[in-house]
């Protein structure tokens, strides 16, 4: 079995080559121009056919990133995302209770709430039609997780197929959506996203939003349940579920990477000199929450403890539009939310397997693997 890879990550090897957090090393190439996102230095041999679907934010620099994250802004706000929150609290309701209600007391976590939460969701941003949401979400699903490249490849054209499909029809007959909403964006001169931008802002905000909801709540459960005196402590006093989501996301961030960089001359990076020409870096933000230097003990997982700072929104330019402001970040107000299953006794493994990113956790009963969530060669953005 494979090791845990935060305890990779922070070998005396890894380190040597860069990973590290804080105003450290996994900082440093956001900004320069030394590690553009663009592939348009990619060595020819680089086995990469596309580094994104559709043209988006996180694969665009200056001066293209800044055009659109300027026209996305303009709809993609902190009051837009607020006004699903009544939405989220109901669904969150709705699966806990389906959660609850099992003949055998068993329920997958990923399975019955983290995956059909941060899909459904995803759907009401988009403006998904109801009748469609179920070929969606097996869109979604086969593209972003299936470990066959077939299967990957087809889901991916079906989902972009039915985007280019579902843009052209909110042309002639908007709603309140955000796809909507995008599409009628224009900047002072004129400007407006082309339709392979609004392509590539779908799956921008079914990748960055999707993915890491479901990593977010799985791997954030995980850690309660291996730290009972924490999940304890919040029980006791659900004031801290703020700075417990900030925990969760330094302790195990949703994303172990961010998206792919190439060089256009030599860079050093946390002492390690790599070269100009194209050559690909791929920072491990996985392991900027563990850095001792940022954060002491970081092996520990603490509740209380001052997370901020963390990289699992990004940073600078590319920090994540959508990412809700520090002290606003906590799961829906539900009392479902606090007083789910408060007896259960929950069985929790976890496997470090090559292409999972989550497991499953029953109650009771033994975990099995399911979701994956990311596989070798298909990284996710800061």
């Amino acid at each position: 079995m494979p090791a845990d890879p935060c305890t990779v990550c922070g070998s005396p090897r890894a380190r040597r080559a860069g990973s590290s957090s804080g105003t450290g090393p996994a900082k440093t190439p956001s900004p320069t121009p030394r590690c553009p996102r663009t592939g348009n230095t990619r060595p020819p041999g680089l086995p990469l056919a596309r580094l994104s679907a559709g043209h988006n934010l996180l694969s665009s620099d200056p001066p293209d990133h800044t055009r659109l994250r300027g026209l996305v802004s303009r709809e993609f706000t902190p009051r837009r995302v607020e006004t699903l929150t009544p939405r989220v609290e109901a669904l969150t309701g709705e699966l806990l209770d389906t959660m609850l209600s099992s003949p055998d007391g068993r329920a997958d976590l990923v399975e019955a709430l983290a995956f059909p939460l941060a899909i459904g969701i995803i759907c009401e941003l988009l403006g998904v039609p109801s009748l469609d949401r179920g070929s969606f979400r097996t869109w979604a699903e086969q593209a972003l997780s299936s470990p066959d490249r077939d299967t990957r490849r087809a889901a991916t054209g079906a989902m972009t197929a039915y985007l280019v499909g579902m843009i052209d029809e909110k042309r002639g007959r908007p709603g309140d959506d955000l796809l909507s909403a995008l599409i009628r964006s224009t900047d002072e001169d004129g400007d407006r996203l082309s339709a392979d931008e609004l392509i590539g802002m779908a799956w921008l905000l079914l990748v960055t939003g999707f993915e890491t909801t479901v990593n977010l709540i799985a791997s954030g459960v995980l850690a309660l349940l291996r730290h009972p005196d924490q999940l304890a402590s919040l029980r006791a006093d659900l004031g801290l579920i703020d700075n417990a989501v900030e925990e969760m996301l330094r302790y195990e961030t949703p994303v172990e990477t961010t998206t792919y960089r190439f060089t256009t001359g030599s860079v050093t990076i946390g002492g390690v000199t790599v070269p100009g020409g194209g050559e690909l870096v791929l920072i491990a933000l996985a392991d900027a929450g563990r850095d001792a230097a940022r954060f002491p003990d970081p092996n520990r997982f603490d509740i209380r403890r001052a997370a901020g700072g963390n990289l699992s929104f990004g940073h600078g330019i590319h920090y994540c539009l959508g990412a809700p402001s520090p002290g606003s970040r906590r799961p829906p107000r539900s009392p479902h939310c606090s007083n789910a299953a408060p007896t259960w006794p929950w069985t929790r493994t976890r496997r470090f397997c090559p292409g999972a990113r989550a497991c499953s956790y029953e109650a009771p009963g033994a975990c099995t693997s399911a979701g994956p969530m990311g596989h070798p060669g298909k990284p996710r953005g800061s």
